[in-house]
């Protein structure tokens, strides 16, 4: 049953007038640990997507200050607008598209690249206010929309398990679980993430076991004590490094450099319009895919699986790519690590609202986030992949008409490291299944127009 309950309906203090925590069964100390947990579960954009698009030829201190701007404020649109727990950063991936393949791959400068986020944020704009993106996340079936969670925590997981050094690159298997031969071959130890170590795995079982320790035992904040004890049991191990003459505070750096820098004379040609709908295209489905996922988890779907206020959420987050551009970041858009604060009980707009308001703080104490090593957040997100498993218990395995989109759907995200194409593969394979079997009639018109778009793309782009 949906609980998410227009804000202002039940309560007298502000914050609860502001946010309708009684109506959806919250308060402020439950919201402010939710945005708390979501914050220190993805603070390290805040480092890794200035040193991705830097390699672009930004300013690193310039983007950095973009990058936590840019998070923030569209952060605090999404919350006040929609009133619902998402977080908005620049998108992990997208920053790769940018630097890698539109800067460093076709040759176009970096205030083209950003000229190109900028118009792609408006082709979404546009496309969420004639409400067809809305449609899309009401129309998809109710068995997708639970194996997008699913799928989503699965990919959570991964990551988790990546970024703590556990599941690693291997030229014969393709994954495999990390063993002594990558600290002492120099072929497989280039294969390992950067800073991994033995004492950095070690500290990742270590916050593994606390965390889900601290969970079973149903303490409140479990997965941000987690993350506080794992750094603090990295300072004995090496892992979490104080720097010599540690200054807690400090001023961030200037903006100027990236601020309003976008070239759009350079972007008007035909052989950008390839560029800027594929970025267009990823975020759509990347914010879709994480909107449903999510919002399932959370349990913010009404009866017939839609998401109310859907539609002002979606401009929300079409409107952080616009603001990021401006600024001078990738495309920014819904992070899937906001599951990490509604698994710790955020429903409202108010773990947004604490969660930008540490972004900001962030540019003053980043000295202390930096501190916060990736060993110590890598265990959380595997956790909150485990939380996200729950839905799967809603479909019907038995059903193999749903089963198998639903099936596509949940392990062809982590399989491709993607989101968006776990979305693909389900409704791909939904349409084809139910032509073939005959039960055209239950395609909607929205999951038509995706399976032929969808499949028209895997033909013509690959």
């Amino acid at each position: 049953m949906n609980t998410t309950l227009p804000r202002g309906s039940v309560g007298h203090g502000f914050l609860d007038r502001t946010f309708a925590l009684t109506a959806n069964s919250t308060n402020v100390r439950t919201e402010v640990l939710a945005g708390l947990t979501t914050f220190m579960t993805m603070a390290y954009i805040i480092f890794v997507n200035p040193s991705i698009l830097s390699q672009a030829g930004i300013p690193f201190g310039a983007v950095m200050v973009a990058t936590v701007l840019a998070a923030a404020s569209a952060t605090l649109v999404m919350a006040f607008a929609a009133n619902y727990p998402f977080a908005l950063a620049p998108g992990m991936g997208m920053n790769a598209f940018f630097t890698y393949t539109v800067v460093l791959g076709l040759g176009y400068s970096w205030q083209t690249a950003l000229a190109a986020v900028f118009l792609s944020a408006i082709v979404n704009l546009c496309v969420t206010l004639t409400g067809a993106r809305e449609r899309i996340i009401n129309d998809v079936p109710l068995s997708i929309k639970m194996a997008l969670g699913v799928g989503i925590g699965l990919f959570i997981a991964f990551i988790g398990f990546k970024n703590g050094g556990i599941i690693v690159a291997n030229p014969g298997t393709t994954v495999a679980l990390v063993n002594p031969q990558y600290f002492s071959n120099p072929d497989l130890n280039a294969l390992l993430p950067p800073g991994t170590t033995p004492q950095s795995i070690i500290l990742f079982l270590v916050g593994l076991t606390v965390t889900g320790w601290l969970v079973v035992k149903n303490v409140k904040g479990s997965l941000l004590w987690g993350i506080l004890i794992t750094t603090l049991a990295g300072i004995p191990l090496g892992v979490t490094q104080i720097p010599a003459g540690f200054v807690p505070f400090s001023a961030p750096p200037s903006i100027s450099e990236t601020f309003l820098a976008l070239d759009l004379k350079s972007v008007l040609k035909v052989a950008m319009i390839p560029i800027v709908f594929t970025m267009a295209f990823a975020d759509l489905f990347d914010t879709v895919g994480t909107f449903v996922g999510v919002a399932s988890k959370a349990g913010m779907l009404d009866e017939k699986g839609r998401l109310p206020r859907g539609g002002r959420a979606l401009v929300a987050d079409s409107l952080g790519s616009f603001i990021g551009a401006l600024l001078g970041t990738s495309n920014t858009t819904t992070y899937v690590e906001s599951a990490a604060g509604v698994a710790q009980g955020g429903r409202t707009g108010l773990t947004g609202v604490t969660v930008a308001v540490l972004f900001l703080l962030s540019l003053f104490i980043s000295p202390i986030v930096g501190i916060i090593p990736g060993a110590a957040t890598a265990p959380i997100l595997v956790i909150v992949g485990i939380f996200m498993m729950e839905p799967v218990l809603r479909i019907d395995f038995s059903d193999y008409l749903v089963a198998i989109p639903a099936f596509l759907a949940i392990v062809m995200m982590p399989f491709a490291f993607s989101i968006a194409e776990g979305i693909v593969a389900g409704v791909v394979a939904y349409v084809i299944l139910h032509i073939l079997t005959g039960k055209v009639r239950q395609i909607t018109p929205t999951m038509w127009v995706l399976g032929a778009m969808f499949l028209l793309r895997y033909i013509f782009l690959g």
